[in-house]
């Protein structure tokens, strides 16, 4: 495996410290244009297609954005939830510490999925895939959720809480599937989509 030669401008339709930091540990060059699209979905679809729906709705409001030549560009964008399985709920970004606490107490002992869905687009084409991690936490002490609200604020992060920072690191007991989809990009699978379908061989 080696780095990607991608004929492409590189737009990163996100500013998520942590996707950022992920596609430039891929040695990929890249620009960055925010999307702005609201993140609502139709309710009556699957929730383990919304990120793929999400992904693609980002996508095509960056495209809009471009005001440069776009026919070089290559726009990568990715949306993530958190789902507990059992009642396909999905646990959004929280509104406050309280809404935080909340969501972390229901992942508190058990088992939930991490989907992101990625939409990697050019002029002429347009890949949109999904990766789902399934991740155990041990039983959390309310002391410990909310040292960890107060500490790190996760209020920009489906689910409350990032897997790299302290409840992950003393929280998390398994993780199946990959690691960075948990951080909100799969990239194992990206390299492999962006070299089998854009990059130069």
């Amino acid at each position: 495996m080696l780095p990607l030669k991608l004929p492409y401008r590189i737009i990163l339709g996100s500013q998520s410290p942590r996707r950022v930091e992920l596609l430039k540990m891929m040695d990929i060059e890249f620009d960055i244009v925010v999307s702005e699209a609201d993140e609502n979905y139709p309710l009556n679809i699957s929730p383990f297609i919304v990120p793929e729906y999400l992904a693609k709705k980002k996508n095509e409001e960056v495209w809009d954005k471009l005001e440069q030549e776009k026919s070089n560009c290559l726009v990568i964008t990715c949306d993530t939830i958190v789902l507990l399985p059992d009642t396909l709920t999905i646990l959004e970004k929280p509104q406050d510490e309280n809404h935080a606490f909340e969501i972390i107490k229901q992942l508190s002992g058990r088992k939930h999925n991490v989907i992101s869905g990625v939409c990697v687009a050019t002029q002429k084409e347009n890949l949109v895939f999904s990766d789902i991690t399934e991740v155990q936490f041990r039983d959390l002490s309310h002391e410990e959720i909310r040292y960890y609200i107060s500490r790190y604020k996760p209020f920009d992060k489906a689910g409350a809480y990032g897997v790299q920072e302290w409840i992950g690191v003393v929280g998390i007991e398994s993780v199946n599937g990959s690691f960075y989809n948990v951080m909100g990009l799969p990239t194992e699978k990206l390299y492999q989509v962006l070299r089998n379908e854009f990059s130069l061989k």
